[in-house]
């Protein structure tokens, strides 16, 4: 039976423009997207992103910007939106949190989970802005968040909680087991690691005044609002209408027949493999089948942050080098399983190493031998990703699918050269160049999902009728 899939980027907070860290997640996402689609047909994938907008670090950011919240929102958000096309994403929805088909499905699921499981009490604890989370001593590094480098404050309120230590042996079982697959495995026993800690109870809602009067509102209590996590991991479902149980949802989540892959940074670990999940056993709905966690992108080896001001907008890059020699250096540069360092040097290294001397070149040299010769009598078997890519894929080995394609490159290259095709008298010139053209179809096949743009431009330069002269793939930079 054909299997549907759903895959998901985690939602960033609007408090800031798109940086290249961001645009790691949504190229990875956005390769599995284009695979499945492939694999299964584009009807059976729904490849999913959005904003997540009710955080009260947005509202933190917009008071400082003098502008209203949801101005400040709209405008951040447009810039997200905007990357669809700076970065060519192929998604099939965008969903914000400030809209009502979420707001709707947020507080459906709040009151789909079990009623024993949430209960009120007075908590006072360290809170950190930035992760939007309580802490304990033991989270933080000389008093500071690790993550954030910031001293919490000390909130007190009455709120109300979910008993996560309830699901605790569950939880355990489904990730030991490999029933929700944690990928890498790294991040799979630092999971399993939180939960030989033990599972605590935490805290699901926020005063309206705390939370400056923005957020979605808890069911039958204005008086709080949801806290920011509970209803943004919610957006999985609520983008499928969860709230109206509309077909998407069916589809894509309540069906056994479904994938439902998440892909997202190291950092948010916690929050999708132990929150979200005891929230949706709480509700008695389907859990994700598989989270994919990427690691943290830095800048000429310095993380990337405000107060640094080396946050580069993919817009900067995409304009000088192009959208798929970027996607490339994510993809290729960036170890699937760990973290990575953006470069202008290295950026501009590989442009011209791999792109513009390898693959442009590999293709523009024997287009130009091939020009002329009939190929309708040999019929290019090659419309399958190869086993390889398959395989690198199936484990979300970018990296490692990016090297063996290039090496197909280099040996294609090495071919042109050691048999000095161009010398070649007519019929072992043929023969030559049909493997070649063999071989650079299916460089251009294997790449459909990483490189949609380059890929699409070889497979209509190496038609099966003809082989033209084209540009140059990767022009010289000024």
């Amino acid at each position: 039976m054909t299997k549907n899939v759903l895959i998901s980027t985690a939602i960033p907070y609007v408090n800031g423009d798109p940086h290249i860290g961001h645009s790691l997640e949504y190229v990875q996402t956005d390769v599995m997207a284009r695979y499945y689609r492939i694999k299964y047909g584009q009807e059976n994938v729904f490849a999913l992103t959005g904003t997540d907008e009710n955080a009260l670090k947005n509202v933190l950011a917009a008071e400082k910007a003098k502008m209203s919240t949801i101005e400040y929102i709209d405008s951040k958000t447009a810039e997200f939106k905007k990357l669809h096309e700076v970065l060519d994403l192929s998604f099939d929805d965008f969903i914000r949190t400030t809209e009502e088909r979420h707001i709707k499905g947020a507080q459906k699921f709040w009151t789909a989970m079990n009623p024993l499981d949430i209960y009120q009490d007075t908590y006072e604890g360290m809170y950190c802005i930035g992760c939007e989370e309580f802490k304990t001593d033991k989270d933080l590094v000389e008093g500071l968040c690790p993550e954030h480098k910031t001293k919490p404050e000390i909130v007190s309120e009455k709120n109300y909680f979910f008993k996560l230590s309830n699901y605790q042996s569950q939880i355990e079982n489904l990730i030991a087991n490999d029933e929700i697959k944690i990928v890498p495995s790294k991040r799979k026993n630092e999971v399993l690691g939180f939960l030989r800690e033990g599972l605590k109870d935490f805290s699901i809602s926020r005063s309206r005044e705390r939370a400056r009067n923005w957020g979605v509102s808890v069911p039958g209590d204005d008086s709080q609002v949801m806290y920011v996590w509970v209803d943004a991991l919610s957006n999985y479902i609520t983008a499928l209408d969860y709230a109206g149980n509309g077909e998407q949802y069916k589809k894509f989540w309540d069906s056994e027949e479904t994938e439902r892959i998440h892909v997202i940074g190291k950092g948010i670990v916690k929050f999708h493999a132990l929150y979200w999940i005891g929230m949706l056993l709480s509700a008695k709905l389907p859990l994700p089948t598989c989270e994919f966690v990427h690691g943290y992108v830095t800048v000429e080896g310095n993380k990337i942050g405000k107060s640094l001001g080396n946050a580069i907008h993919p817009n900067e890059v995409v304009k000088k080098y192009g959208v798929d020699a970027f996607r490339y250096y994510l993809l290729r540069e960036i170890p699937a399983y760990g973290d990575g360092d953006f470069s202008w040097t290295r950026m501009e290294e590989i442009y011209k190493s791999d792109l513009q001397n390898g693959l442009g070149n590999l293709v523009a040299r024997v287009a130009a031998m091939a020009v002329g010769i009939q190929f309708s009598s040999h019929k290019f078997s090659n419309s399958q990703i190869s086993a390889e890519v398959v395989e690198a894929l199936s484990e979300y080995r970018f990296d490692t699918a990016m090297a063996s394609i290039w090496e197909k490159i280099k040996s294609a290259d090495q071919f042109v050269s050691l048999n000095r095709v161009w010398e070649l008298k007519d019929n072992e010139r043929e023969v030559a160049l049909i493997k070649l053209v063999d071989e650079i179809r299916q460089i251009a096949v294997d790449l459909q999902p990483f490189l949609p743009g380059t890929a699409s431009k070889i497979l209509n330069q190496y038609n099966q009728e003809n082989i033209s002269k084209s540009e140059p793939m990767f022009p010289r930079l000024s």
